[in-house]
């Protein structure tokens, strides 16, 4: 029976895991830090580690993996990479991971990676012990030599199957028997480099990456199963669209990647339309029940100033995630544009900059605000978010944050962008006496990059007293949108501020260990419980569990909790009985401008 070690500091994540896993005839084990990891691996020799990244205060699990690489006897054991952040991928992989599971975890990617991982390592074993078995016998036989060489033979033969067959499994994903995302790094990185070498290259090769967009739908309702039958099925259906000089591959989930060379001069538009083309038309049928899916096609050109392939990768997730969330035409490909403004063709990052910068110098920025719904019964206190928006200057028409922020705080504006935020609704407010006796808190989105600018919690205060603000009015909702560099620099911003009397909301609890590390080491008065695990809870059986959890980790720590995203009376209803105090969510409040006469009609 194999054995796999647990590893994470947090107990809930543990038990998680193994019911997870408990299909498995295996035997599991558990460590809650990185030192009694290495001593257990080293003492029990378990079969394979699912490591998690962030645990404090020991050390972490990228210097866990490295001191168990660096050791002879637990050298060969592989590792699995939990961790919520997807810039931990290449540095595992350095530190000798052997393959990764995103947060928060899909239950059958996580048995489908580990079923992975034991096959490879009983492989290797298979292997070792077949090449100690050969030796024996040619020492024994080497009298008999005619029945020796036909002994050899075949062995040889077994042997080259196994090789040839870890090499598949090391370059292809199991289920779709596509190349895997380590085959397309080797793929795209070569032809990077021949692009940077060629003077006046011959073609211009693009990756499209492909997201089925109902494949959640299908491994929800009918089952993992069938999940996996729709992944090899759309595979097959990709292959018999590309050529022979194509390179397709899974990335993992429901993300396909396909780098293509742009023989048509057309940057690679007539079959990323071809393929769309065919999705449309594909059919899914299982068990009597059909499915029509829809995909997300994004195009980024390969180029010789690139440097990595995930600095190519990144700017296909952004194109995707652009397209998601401005609820962009599926049926059309969607190519990258840097910065994310124009849909017209490509433009430098630097525009962002431009863009930002222009938008502060002409107050091109404007707020929105959307209402907290308390669930209580008769409780009527009146609380908002205030959102910030950027205004086009071409269209006039509104961008959301989620284009915008991540480049201003790129290129160091997001501090301007949050002290325009502040001083407007501060003065707003202090314009406006009879709202200020209305509205018990306003709530401000504050970036962790704000956070190490000098002098910050200083300008707070002034603006308070001058604007005759009550400081228990605000509300700082610290985002995870970057890392909070110095967790001394942050603490001492937070205690000097509510000190004064503001309090502090950690956003998208839930979302990584970076926020369960931020509340054990950070005063922070509420939690927001991430969107992702909300959306969806009154279907999806696993978020609620990981919201039930949050919400009793939140009563055991007597913080009251906030859930965004919620969008239907079902799932209001579930958070009301889990005892969730607030809720905010299209279902309850569509934004709108932050103005006087909207707010006292909040």
């Amino acid at each position: 029976m194999p054995k796999i070690l647990l590893v994470d500091d947090t107990p809930q994540n543990i038990a998680l895991l193994e019911d997870t896993l408990s299909a498995f005839e295996a035997d599991l084990l558990a460590a809650t830090s990185g030192e009694r990891a290495i001593e257990l691996a080293g003492r029990l020799h378990p079969d394979l580690i699912l490591l998690d990244v962030m645990m404090p205060p020991g050390i972490d699990g990228f210097e866990t993996c490295r001191r168990l690489k660096a050791d002879p006897a637990t050298a060969d054991i592989p590792v699995i990479f939990v961790t919520a952040r997807s810039d931990d991928v290449a540095t595992g992989f350095a530190a000798g991971g052997a393959d990764y599971i995103t947060k928060p975890i899909v239950a059958g990617e996580v048995r489908a990676r580990v079923h992975h991982q034991l096959e490879r390592r009983s492989l290797l074993q298979s292997l070792r012990r077949l090449n100690r078995e050969l030796e024996d016998r040619v020492r024994e036989r080497t009298a008999e030599l005619t029945r020796t060489n036909l002994q050899l033979r075949q062995e040889v033969r077994e042997r080259r199957y196994m090789q040839d067959r870890l090499n598949y499994l090391a370059s292809h994903d199991f289920v779709t028997r596509l190349h895997n995302r380590q085959a397309l790094d080797a793929q795209v990185s070569e032809r990077l480099a021949q692009l940077q070498l060629e003077a006046d290259p011959a073609s211009s090769p693009v990756l499209m990456l492909i997201d089925i967009d109902q494949f959640r739908r299908v491994n929800d309702s009918c089952g993992c199963i069938a999940g996996d039958e729709l992944l090899r099925q759309f595979a097959d259906l990709l292959a018999g669209l590309v050529g022979r000089e194509d390179f397709l591959a899974r990335l993992g989930a429901d993300q396909f990647a396909l780098l293509a060379e742009d023989r048509g001069g057309d940057a690679g538009a007539g079959l990323a339309r071809l393929i769309l083309a065919a999705i449309e038309r594909f059919l899914f049928c299982w068990n009597g029940q059909d499915f029509r899916l829809q995909a997300t096609l994004a195009i980024v050109p390969l180029e010789p100033a690139l440097p990595s392939f995930d600095a190519l990768m990144q700017r296909a997730d952004e194109t995707a995630l652009r397209v998601r969330r401005e609820g962009g035409n599926r049926s059309v490909p969607h190519w990258y544009r840097a910065g994310g403004l124009a849909q017209g063709g490509p433009h430098e990052d630097a525009g962002w900059a431009l863009t930002l910068m222009d938008a502060l110098r002409h107050d091109r920025l404007c707020i929105h605000f959307q209402r907290l719904q308390p669930l209580a019964p008769g409780e009527r206190t009146l609380r908002i978010e205030a959102l910030v928006r950027l205004i086009d200057a071409t269209s006039g028409a509104l961008i959301e944050p989620g284009r915008f922020i991540a480049p201003a705080e790129r290129f160091q504006l997001v501090g301007q962008i949050d002290r325009w935020m502040l001083r407007h609704v501060l003065a707003l407010l202090g314009a406006e006496p009879a709202l200020r006796q209305r509205i018990d808190q306003v709530t401000l989105n504050l970036s962790a990059v704000t956070l190490r600018e000098p002098g910050l919690a200083e300008e707070i205060i002034t603006l308070l007293a001058r604007h005759q603000v009550r400081p228990e009015q605000l509300c700082f909702e610290i985002t995870e949108t970057a890392s909070i560099a110095s967790l001394a620099q942050a603490r001492q911003f937070m205690q000097q501020l509510r000190a004064h009397g503001c309090r502090f909301s950690l956003d998208d609890f839930g979302s990584g260990y970076a926020s369960f590390a931020h509340l054990r080491e950070l005063p922070f008065d509420t939690l927001k419980i991430d969107g992702l695990f909300v959306r969806h809870m009154d279907q999806d059986a696993d978020s609620r569990a990981m919201v039930r959890s949050m919400v009793e980790m939140a009563r055991q720590l007597d913080k009251p909790v906030v859930a965004e995203f919620v969008e239907s009376e079902p799932v209001a209803r579930l958070l009301a009985e889990l005892g969730v105090q607030w809720a905010q969510g299209y279902h309850f409040h569509r934004p709108e401008p932050l103005t006087a006469e909207a707010l006292t009609a909040a």
